[in-house]
């Protein structure tokens, strides 16, 4: 019998106004994936994330988490349900009034039922899987550099240990050896957990070191999904342009769509 997939989405569409963005998208990510979501600027990529948070509704089709409709009207299943995904978000979205500490154990602190002293083990718990000592937990995120801000906001997104981790451009601003280092935290996290990812990038870097296939988002649609060989070789001139070889490194790194 074949696994249930983490993320359904089927005949999709989603737009703002008068603006159409998805056309009867579909997507299935299966569990222990790793997926990069590409497209170009405006693309709807960052739709795409908000719609599998369950943040936005598509206008019409259906999107299914762990075989769940997002359209269920059951509440109490509806937090169960986004109990078991995670995010992080493209500059960490860190609560600037909070100690990194404090940023971690919000969510716990969100499901009511567990004391202090199990936040507090579960606090340094998730800052030593991120690399991060107990020490930092009382910095401030303004006293944060770049990479421990994006290494405190892994560990809050994976407080509640979810099954599903989205990465929204996890390596913007960070320099070459800060962003390899994050890529390689997350791959080595992803293995010992064994958590899903969809992660959207523009970094080819990134990509190369963390993603396992990749879904092209273009014309309204997924255009092609399957392993980053077989996406390579699919003939579209968005997919083309966005591989070439010959890029400038700087370039690598264009703006969020």
């Amino acid at each position: 019998m074949s696994a249930e997939p983490v993320v359904a989405l089927k005949g999709v569409w989603s737009g703002y106004g008068d603006t159409l963005i998805h056309r009867d998208l579909d997507l299935r990510v299966m569990p222990g994936e790793v997926l990069a979501l590409v497209g170009g600027s405006g693309s709807g990529k960052t739709t795409l994330l908000r719609e599998i948070l369950g943040l936005l509704a598509p206008l019409r089709g259906s999107v299914r988490l762990f075989g769940t409709d997002l359209g269920d009207p059951d509440m109490a299943r509806q937090r169960a349900l986004r109990r078991r995904l995670g995010m992080l978000f493209q500059q960490g979205a860190l609560f600037s009034a909070l100690t990194a500490y404090d940023n971690i154990a919000f969510p716990l602190r969100e499901l009511k039922v567990l004391d202090e002293d199990w936040i507090r083990r579960l606090v340094l718990l998730k800052l030593a899987q991120v690399g991060l000592e107990p020490r930092h937990g009382q910095l401030m995120p303004a006293e944060l550099s770049g990479g421990m801000i994006k290494r405190v906001a892994l560990a809050r997104a994976l407080a509640l240990e979810p099954e599903l981790l989205l990465l929204d451009e996890p390596t913007a601003g960070l320099d070459p050896d800060r962003s390899e280092a994050f890529v390689r935290l997350i791959g080595e996290l992803q293995r010992e957990l064994g958590f899903t990812v969809i992660m959207v990038t523009h970094d080819l870097p990134t990509l190369d070191g963390l993603a396992g296939s990749v879904a092209v988002l273009a014309e309204q649609h997924i255009i092609a999904h399957g392993s980053l060989a077989e996406v390579k070789a699919f003939g579209h001139p968005f997919i083309r342009n966005f591989f070439r070889q010959d890029r400038a490194p700087e370039t690598n790194r264009v703006e969020q769509g």
